[in-house]
């Protein structure tokens, strides 16, 4: 089987790009540089404060469970007070401790050094290159079982790989082959409570300094009825480092097929789109930003122009492009919904978990969704920042699994319980979330398999005696 690479993120993006429609004017976000500092007295705060956690061994979420092929082939977070966004206060370095207290954002800096668009935003190190149920609703919070979870990082030092041209999706792949898996962690909040009790006592390294206080929070706003919105925005982060290069393709036949779809659904919204690309230090950028757009072709085209490259190591830089998507220039009415679609494979530098949480806090505050999209190159430290990001900003967390026969092998999610549909699907059901207030489960036609034997309201019941709910 292929290995599903960065770029194949690309493509993957794209399906998020195409999962949501067109949209208003460009405008470009500046951006300024800030540097973490590393601060080791945090890291004895690391547990103190979960012990009100609840703790518990989730069931195991292989992805071997009632499978049935879809197509192709085959911060810690020492609890504590945060420190206010658009502050960068410090870093957790070193294996085997957690962050302290505080959250901060870094600005992004760097010069205009694009050669690939004119009218991108760059941050630059150097320059640049060229079985379900019908269609019930969940609605409510659902209590659910502990998590335990391990985040070790994967060691740096691959070589950096060699920028490659677009290719030519000559390999069966049709718009709606990817899958995926989705979870809300703050539907089932106990059990994201116990599966962040687990990382913190192990003292994983990297993770982001966001309070248990804080998840209270954002639970708390979950609780609260979603309504219809009118007009929406999107913005699309995306990975572009070299190993994603082989799935652009992918990605631009999802993106025609649901951004079609999506048009024609919210025909009478105001669309907008909005693209940051970003890679590491180092590499011929950073950050590469595109202001939001009513124009869905011109986001198309810009998207098209990008090319994959750097990297290297396992690493990259998420922290600086949610940080400058943070400056891009969402609508503040409360008849938008703001949507952030997260694509990527890798995790944090981990001394860089302090500004990645001001970056997701800096979101937050703006009142944008964050609906990660993780690839097959996630590991639990990735996953974890990813469904922070999604639990702090009420979105969700979604995970390609290996059902569509494209890509590398993909890392089973720390979840007991979940559908796999089209990723099509899931970002549909996502949007819809997000412009009706109602979130509908998945068509029993839709589902390739489950984990975790979700009844027809898509409860599960584990084995522990808890539940948890598959969305």
């Amino acid at each position: 089987m292929r290995r599903l690479t960065h770029f194949g993120w690309l493509a993957l993006t794209a399906l998020v790009l195409a999962g949501c429609g067109r949209g208003a004017d460009s405008s470009a976000a500046d951006d300024d540089d800030s540097s973490a500092e590393t601060d080791d007295d945090d890291a004895t705060n690391a547990a103190s404060d979960d012990d009100d956690a609840t703790s518990g061994s989730p069931s195991s979420a292989d992805d071997d469970d009632s499978a049935k092929v879809r197509s192709g082939t085959g911060a810690d977070t020492g609890d504590g007070e945060s420190a206010p966004a658009g502050t960068t206060t410090g870093t957790t370095t070193g294996t085997g401790t957690g962050s302290g207290p505080g959250g901060g954002s870094t600005a992004v800096s760097g010069d205009d050094s694009s050669g690939e668009s004119e009218d991108a935003h760059s941050s630059s190190s150097m320059p640049a290159s060229g079985g379900a149920p019908s269609t019930p609703v969940v609605s409510g919070s659902a209590g659910t079982t502990g998590a335990a979870g391990s985040a070790a990082v994967a060691a740096a030092g691959a070589p950096e790989e060699p920028e490659v041209p677009l290719p030519d999706p000559s390999d069966g792949f049709q718009a709606g082959s990817l899958t995926a898996g989705a979870w809300d962690d703050n539907l089932n909040y106990e059990w994201f409570k116990s599966y962040r009790k687990s990382l913190v006592d192990e003292q994983t390294a990297g993770l982001l300094p966001i309070t248990l206080d804080d998840h209270d929070e954002a639970n708390a706003l979950a609780e609260q009825a979603r309504v219809k919105k009118a007009k929406l925005d999107v913005a699309l982060v995306i990975d572009t480092t070299g190993s994603m290069s082989d799935e652009l393709s992918y990605l631009q036949t999802e993106f025609l097929a649901l951004s079609n779809t999506i048009e024609n659904t919210y025909a009478d919204s105001e669309q907008r789109w909005s693209l940051v690309l970003y890679r590491d230090e180092g590499d011929a950028y950073v950050v590469r930003d595109f202001d939001f757009t009513s124009d869905v072709n011109e986001l198309r085209d810009r998207l098209q122009q990008q090319s994959a490259d750097g990297g290297g190591d396992m690493p990259e830089a998420p922290d600086q492009a949610l940080d400058r998507a943070s400056q891009l220039q969402w609508r503040t009415g409360s008849d938008t919904a703001r949507l952030l679609f997260w694509v990527a494979d890798a995790p944090h530098h981990e001394q860089n978990a302090r500004p990645l949480a001001g970056a997701i806090v800096g979101l937050q505050q703006a009142d944008v969704h964050i609906y990660p999209v993780a690839g097959s190159g996630v590991d639990p430290l990735a996953e974890y920042a990813m469904r922070v990001a999604a639990q702090l900003t009420l979105g969700r967390y979604l995970f390609l699994t290996d059902d569509s026969g494209f890509g590398g092998s993909h890392m089973a999610p720390t979840i007991p319980c979940y559908y796999v549909t089209g990723l099509d699907d899931a970002i549909l059901r996502m949007v819809a979330l997000e412009m009706t207030g109602k979130a509908p489960l998945p068509k029993a036609a839709d589902v390739v398999r489950t984990v975790g034997e979700p009844a027809d309201d898509g409860v599960c019941e584990l084995e522990s005696g808890d539940t948890a709910q598959a969305i």
